[in-house]
């Protein structure tokens, strides 16, 4: 029996567990991350821990509801590209399962022995053991194929070097601000229950309002970007594409895509002219793919650099893209139908010329014209429904509340040899704020947790005042740990939930 939208009895239950367990994800991601947002203002008494939750809670939400969605996808950047494309396939269950489990796990286990872990790197590694086991149990795949290394480096690089920043950048500002502020107080342990004086009590509240603010506009993406991963997957004809888009945008978009078109075809040779008119083999039908769409997931999946036939291939789903959006006045007029084929061809597309782009296949002056497109293919398929939002955001504050305990001690007092102090405080958050909102620019991922506790290292350095070398060892036992546990639980959940799957008939 279908239900309203379509799907199956069975297929909505998926539904709504993968949706369950998203969200679960970014409730047991306020244990970690979030706490952190909350842990000087709470240690040094400048707002009562319910206090704290709740205007934490309430800044995260505005941090999510005004984010651009470019962390969301650009996690989604880093699956498979042919499980993006069939999220509603038991593949794709098997994937959305293991990500999450893996994740949940690894966090709930750290957050157990008080531990700042970072909910970035457990879903990241995650992704990496989904990739390399699809690639292993796949006819035809070499290991490691399907994983996108470019961008795993890339927010590799940015998940490293957050802490590196978040240290030493945080010494410095503790020792700068010790040189311009000649305010004694500043520098000084809380004193039992006593809040701080209000201008220092207003500094610490307006650092974990920056905190909280850029937490909600970085990591709350990454719960969004799997909840609409499973909503597209499953739901295409709703979900696929922005139905809000039309008008000037739409006629925006059909100029950049003729431009680009023209880019797109100096690169295919006259031979390859007209192959995508190819007939589609008996296979092709069965996956409802044209050959054309068939080469570029074959380009994306692959190692090697694009040859004639991904140049024509390109130009020719790109002409198809262009005919589907020219031939309506918005998006919402499309019919459900169509509307999951134009998302993955915006998908080969936008991802195609990105990795022309990283193999420099094109010019300086073609690559200006393709970003510029690029962009515009993000309009078409990256936009968050304003419900996504707030339930992550939700999920967020809850998780906070219940378990930023054990996280705000061990900032508070373990990392440090003596109790954290107000300046050191307001400098680790500052750094943080400050580091969360320039990878939200770049629509980069990085851990709130590793940028805080560090800084707070960092600061404990720079005032002299020692750091606890066992707790220091567990949390950098913990970080190292992270992403070769999360590959591995993410493999096996993923290979044990396509099995599972396959005996429910599910494929």
């Amino acid at each position: 029996m279908d239900h309203a939208f379509g799907i199956s009895a069975g297929t909505a239950v998926l539904l709504l567990l993968a949706i369950a367990l998203a969200l679960s994800f970014e409730f047991v991601n306020g244990f970690h991350d979030t706490a952190n947002a909350v842990a000087t203002v709470i240690y040094t008494k400048a707002l009562r821990p319910w206090q704290a939750v709740i205007w934490s809670g309430g800044w995260n939400l505005i941090g999510v509801l005004i984010s651009s969605g470019a962390v969301a996808f650009g996690i989604l950047a880093l699956l498979p590209v042919e499980l993006v494309l069939n999220v509603g396939s038991g593949a794709g269950f098997a994937m959305v399962f293991s990500l999450l489990v893996s994740a949940i796990i690894w966090n709930l286990g750290t957050w157990y022995f008080g531990l700042p872990a970072s909910s970035s790197h457990t879903l990241i590694g995650a992704i990496m053991g989904v990739g390399l086991a699809n690639s292993l149990l796949s006819p035809g795949h070499v290991f490691g194929e399907g994983v996108n290394w470019g961008k795993v480096s890339d927010t590799g690089k940015a998940l490293l070097f957050s802490p590196i920043i978040g240290f030493a950048v945080s010494a410095l500002l503790l020792l700068a601000s010790k040189a311009v502020l000649k305010r004694p107080e500043l520098y000084q342990p809380p004193k039992g229950d006593a809040p701080p004086s209000p201008w220092i009590r207003g500094l610490l509240i307006l650092t974990c309002t920056g905190v909280s603010f850029s937490h909600g506009s970085n990591d709350g993406q990454k719960g969004m970007g799997l909840i609409m991963l499973i909503l597209i997957g499953i739901l295409p004809g709703v979900f696929a594409v922005n139905p809000s888009l039309g008008g000037a945008a739409l006629s925006a978009f059909t100029a950049s895509s003729q431009t680009a078109q023209s880019v797109i075809e100096r690169h295919v040779p006259i031979g390859e002219r007209g192959a995508s008119m190819l007939v589609a083999s008996a296979s092709d039908v069965v996956t409802g793919k044209t050959p054309d769409a068939l080469a570029l997931s074959a380009y994306l999946k692959a190692s090697g650099k694009a040859d004639a036939r991904t140049w024509s291939a390109l130009a020719a789903v790109n002409l198809e893209l262009a005919h589907t959006v020219a031939s309506v006045k918005s998006l919402g007029d499309l019919p459900q139908s169509q509307r999951k084929e134009l998302r993955s061809d915006a998908y080969l597309v936008g991802s195609s010329i990105g990795k022309l782009q990283s193999q420099h296949l094109i010019t300086a002056g073609e690559a200006t014209t393709l970003s510029s497109y690029r962009k515009l293919l993000t309009q078409v398929t990256n936009f968050i429904p304003l419900w996504v939002k707030i339930a992550v955001a939700l999920c967020l504050g809850l998780g906070t509340m219940i378990g930023w305990k054990r996280i705000v001690v061990t900032v508070g007092e373990r990392i440090g040899k003596a109790h954290l102090t107000y300046g050191q405080g307001a400098s680790a958050e500052l750094v943080a704020w400050g580091t969360i909102q320039a990878a939200d620019i770049f629509g980069l991922p990085v851990s709130t947790t590793h940028v805080l506790s560090s800084g707070v290292a960092g600061t404990m350095a720079a005032n002299g005042s020692g750091i606890q070398g066992s707790t220091i060892r567990n949390i950098v036992m913990a970080w190292l740990l992270t992403l070769p546990v999360c590959v591995f639980l993410g493999s096996l959940l993923f290979a044990g939930g396509l099995l599972f799957l396959a005996r429910l008939g599910i494929h």
